[in-house]
């Protein structure tokens, strides 16, 4: 197996017919992050055929020609592969001509799944006691993937670290997601699954005259504005419009697909509104904003049913809700994550984490006592 920067044209032919191929590990997705420099990566086989790729982004250590690598929800590769060395031993070889000290990667690897009414189930059973500090890892799984411990076994025979995040979120992707399975089934299905009450909201923002459109460009600065709102009040740090314009250009001219801007508006008022993202048969909900005025209209009830429907439109397989903590007590902070997700009735899913490789073991240490100190 070698390792090459490969074109453009070449590595989107390829990744395009991936199932783990993420909206992370595509071209769009290097020119989003702009303070980092990249490579699109393939490994060809001994017969010249392309068998994996890697969007890879570059950070430079300040006054050194050193770099971390970063390749977010990827690489992708067969990860059912019996040998997983066999790909990793290239990029090494790659990464270190490229002056890489340290590798950080996030696989698209699924290890276990908890559906909706074993939550739900255990959840009840914490209330009525009164269970303080319970977690996902508290509750058994309803599926648990057998290849997926075994990558984890060979990762660490091969010296790659995992880092543990807090509340199942790393410092950069959570390790938890809330995933709606959408295949095989019909509008009418999906929506029978939601939780009662979820239904009742979606039909009563519906009846209110909740209209939930998509907009484009020229309506970002609403979603940015609203997204600011949000942001105050959930106290949380949001990043400047130029980089959600950056985004949403980008992603746009690759693939009118690829990204999608939602309003949610009241005689004219926007009351919530949200960015999706789709590639290879997965639609992700992005980024979320929503007012504090009129909230009793379920405007956010309203516009995840939009996106859900347009979703399975479009032929996705899974609607993904993405981040939630690990966090099965409702006194925790993030519990109203999950509670939200809950309601639509999907399965949460633990992927197997972040995980480094230090190729210089001193600096890559000294790296991180600096990170952690910060």
């Amino acid at each position: 197996m070698q390792v090459e920067v490969v074109s453009r044209e070449d590595y989107l032919s390829f990744i395009e017919k991936q199932p783990l191929g993420n909206f992370m590990q595509y071209p769009s997705w290097a020119e989003v992050k702009t303070e980092w420099k990249n490579d699109l990566l393939g490994w060809f086989d001994t017969e010249g055929q392309m068998a994996g790729c890697a969007l890879v982004l570059y950070r430079k250590l300040p006054g050194m020609n050193k770099y971390l690598a970063y390749i977010p929800r990827g690489p992708v590769i067969d990860w059912e592969s019996k040998n997983i060395g066999e790909w990793f031993a290239p990029l090494f070889e790659f990464l270190r001509r490229r002056n890489v000290f340290s590798i950080k990667m996030e696989p698209p690897v699924v290890r276990a799944k908890w559906k909706t009414p074993t939550i739900k189930s255990y959840l009840k059973e914490v209330r009525k006691h009164g269970l303080k500090g319970k977690t996902f890892r508290d509750l058994g799984p309803d599926e648990v993937d057998a290849r997926a411990e075994y990558v984890q076994q060979e990762l660490a025979a091969m010296g790659w670290k995992k880092k543990e995040g807090e509340g199942g979120f790393s410092a950069i992707q959570p390790q938890y997601v809330f995933r709606l399975p959408l295949k095989g089934r019909t509008l009418d299905e999906i929506f029978s699954g939601f939780h009662t009450n979820w239904r009742r909201n979606v039909r009563k923002s519906e009846k209110q005259g909740v209209e939930v459109t998509e907009g484009g460009l020229e309506e970002l600065p609403e979603f940015y504005d609203l997204l600011k709102v949000t942001a105050e009040r959930d106290k949380f740090a949001v990043r400047s419009y130029s980089y959600f314009e950056t985004m949403y250009k980008a992603l746009k001219r690759e693939d009118p697909n690829r990204i999608r801007l939602y309003l949610a508006k009241y005689e004219g008022e926007l009351l919530a509104s949200t960015l999706a993202i789709h590639s290879n048969g997965h639609t992700w909900y992005l980024y979320g904003a929503s007012g504090n005025e009129m909230r009793e209209k379920m405007p956010n009830h309203a516009i995840q049913w939009r996106m859900i429907q347009d979703a399975h439109e479009i032929g996705a397989h899974t609607y993904d809700f993405r981040g939630i903590s690990d966090a099965l007590d409702e006194s925790e902070p993030l519990y109203g994550l999950l509670r939200f997700k809950l309601g639509f009735g999907g399965e949460a899913c633990e992927l197997i984490g972040e995980w480094d490789y230090p190729l210089q073991p001193l600096l890559h240490w000294a790296f991180d006592m600096y990170m952690k100190k910060r």
